[in-house]
Parts: C-alpha cells; structure tokens; sequence
C-alpha cells in the first residue's frame, strides 16, 4: 500500500507575493531533514505539499517524526494514496485505518473534493464511505461532533489520499527566510530555548560556546553540543564556536573590581562574538537573558552589556518567567540534558555581592583598567569549530 505524508503550511500562506520563496525554503528543509532516511519525492501541489518514499523500506515513523519538527508546518499526516475511485478507496480505508477504527468507540468522515469533475459530492463521499466503516466495524457509532477518530477522504486532480487525524507542526516559518545569527550557548536551561525560538522565526543559527579549562571540563563542553543536537532537530545543522575564555576570566579577576567581574565578562563575550558572527555572516547576536533572573540581567546591567556591540542582540526570552522556560525546554526535549551538574564558564569566579545596577562609565573605567584587545585577538585565534548535525538528535544521546 503506497503511502506518503502531507503536509499543511501555516503562517507562510500570509506571505502573499513572497509565499513561492518561503514555499521553495520549506520544501529545501524537509529533503536536507529526511535525505539521510532514503530518497523521497516532494511535490507542492494544491496549497499540501506531499512526501513520498520511493522504496517501501523506509522508516514513515521516523520520516514523520522529523517533519514533525521542521519550522513552518502548521499540520501534517501520514495517508494512504488510492485511485480516483470509490471502490478502491473503500478498500484502502479500511485496511489503512482499520487498527485505528478497530480501538475506538465514534467516528466520522470528512471529505475534500478538489476535483470537481469527481462524480460524488463531498456529502455523497462521507455518507458511502461512513456506510462501509459501519459495516465493517458494527461497534462504532457516528458522532459528528466529538468523535474519536476523523476518517478524512481528499480528492485531489491526481488521486485520492485517506487519511486519520492531522498532527500539529512545528509551526513558525522556515529557518533560512529570517536570515543568520549567532547564539550565546551555555548549558543551562535558556539559551538552548531561545536558540529555538530564534530559529521558529527562521533564523539560521550560529553557536558560539564560551569554554574555560579547567574550570569547566570536556563533559561540560559535550553537554553544550549535546543541547545543541537536539535544538538542530528544529533547526538544520550548524556550527558551534568554542571560545577558550579561561585567561580572560583569570584576567578580568586580577584586574577588575569584583562586583562587576560579570557585567565585564559579558561585555567581553558580546566583543568576541559579533567579530566571529561578522565573519561568519550573522546580522544578529542572540541571549538566553529574561529580565530580572539574575544580577547581570536588570535593566542597567543588560544596558552596559549591549553598549559593548553594535549589533542587534535579541532575548526572545526577556519577558518570561522560568516556569514558563522550563516548559518550551521540557516540550522540546532540552531540559533533562540541561540540569546535568556541570560547570559553565558563567558560573566561575561569581562574585559574592554582583552590582545589579551598574553605572556604564565606571563600567567601562574598571574594564579599560586592562588591555584586553590582545586577550581578545589571542581567544579568537585559537577558536575551535565543531559540526553540529540534526541526524544526531534522532539517534541514542551521546554519553555525557
């Protein structure tokens, strides 16, 4: 039996003009997410687009289950592809939907009639094709408003599809039509949230992860890229930039007041980021910061940091509080990677008493105490690459 997934698009439809680019993005992403699984024909015909394996030994499950996580999809379903025919759709049905019909009490159908010149009404189709379900399943019952199960019959120009109930997308719009930046990754539980907020707008995502040995270790770092992993489900791959950030930190400690060691720090990591983002196309930098949860996240404090960029620097969290985090991180599968107990560079040399609301001239008076534009060149030059890539988050997690 021939199957394939359709898939509905959501925000892309209000496109107007633009709708064919964000369209052609769209369907790009679907064959970079499932090419690893086989090869696949892709079609975008009727406002559906359709993905059809070319061999009957590929894994639908696990085809269905990436879709599931590609931004722009506002809804798609595995269906079974019959003839124009109401015979043959009568027999796809109920061999397609037959487990599915067999484990519920109600049920109704719906019919999409695409094709005019189809002999039957979308009426006529659900009332012949409800008729044969109850003859074949006589311990269901039609309940046309709050049924268990919706058996949905589409007759497009080509052939027919039967299908059972929609599963919601990722929704969003397609990474690559919002263009590129650069997120601020550490291990805990924001920033990998909004790295996929980010990208759910279409971004296209670059990594840049602050390391300090040997204060933070490998499984720190392993950590970060597992996160990272699992964000690029929803993402597409990218490249994480690893910062050695240890002599900065050591440095900033021996020659800065203590109640602004964070606030310099992070004006330091937002200096080396926009030149590693500039170099690597980025228009934006990207925080995990929500406003008021901790010292170096208040007004003032967030306001002495920006100064130290010329670039956008987006906090799609900044208004949240974090039970709400916890809950995107739990949905998309980061959380538990998340609150595994090793140091990050952020955490190391916390001053006891951090100011909570710097002035940025003394700020900047303590931070050019220092000549930190070697220290800066030096971290730079020495930063590491490492490929993150989406087929890895399907996979068993990497040990920690």
């Amino acid at each position: 039996m021939e199957e394939t997934i359709l898939i509905k698009i959501g925000e892309i439809a209000l496109k107007g003009l633009n709708r064919r680019t964000f369209e052609d993005v769209l369907v790009k992403n679907i064959r970079r997410r499932i090419y690893p699984l086989g090869e696949f024909t892709i079609q975008n015909v009727q406002s559906t687009i359709s993905v059809t394996p070319k061999s009957d030994d590929i894994d639908m499950a696990e085809t269905a289950e990436r879709i599931g996580k590609i931004f722009g999809i506002a809804a798609y379903s595995r269906a079974c592809i019959a003839k124009k025919d109401m015979d043959d759709i009568k027999i796809k049905t109920l061999e397609y939907l037959k487990d599915e019909l067999q484990n519920a009490k109600t049920f109704k159908v719906e019919a999409k009639r695409s094709d005019k010149k189809f002999p039957l009404k979308s009426p006529e189709i659900c009332s012949e094709i409800g008729g044969v379900i109850l003859e074949n399943f006589p311990h269901l019952t039609v309940d046309v408003h709050n049924p268990e199960k919706t058996v949905t019959i589409e007759v497009r120009d080509f052939c027919s599809f039967i299908r059972g109930e929609a599963i919601r997308g990722a929704g969003g719009i397609p990474v690559g039509t919002g263009g590129k930046a650069a997120i601020l990754i550490s291990g805990g539980i924001d920033s990998p949230v909004a790295a996929y907020m980010m990208a759910k707008r279409g971004i296209e995502l670059t990594a840049i992860h602050f390391a300090s040995p040997p204060y933070t270790s490998e499984r720190a770092e392993q950590k970060v890229r597992s996160l990272l992993e699992i964000v690029s489900a929803y993402s597409g791959n990218m490249n994480m930039f690893v910062v050695p950030f240890t002599k900065i930190q050591e440095t900033i400690e021996k020659n800065c007041p203590e109640e602004l060691f964070t606030i310099i720090m992070r004006r330091i990591m937002m200096k080396i980021s926009e030149i590693i983002a500039v170099k690597n196309g980025c228009s934006a930098l990207i925080t995990g910061e929500s406003l008021g949860q901790v010292a170096s996240q208040t007004i003032q404090a967030i306001a002495c940091t920006d100064e130290a960029s010329t670039m956008p620097v987006f906090r799609p969290l900044i208004g949240m509080d974090k039970d709400e985090i916890v809950t995107i991180s739990r949905k998309i599968g980061t959380f538990e990677t998340s609150i595994l107990p090793f140091e990050d560079c952020c955490t190391v040399f916390t001053p006891k008493h951090p100011r909570t609301r710097p002035v940025l001239k003394f700020v900047k008076q303590a931070e050019e105490s220092f000549d930190f534009a070697s220290l800066i060149e030096e971290a730079i030059d020495n930063v590491r690459i490492v490929k993150i890539h989406s087929h890895n988050a399907f996979k068993e997690a990497l040990p920690i």
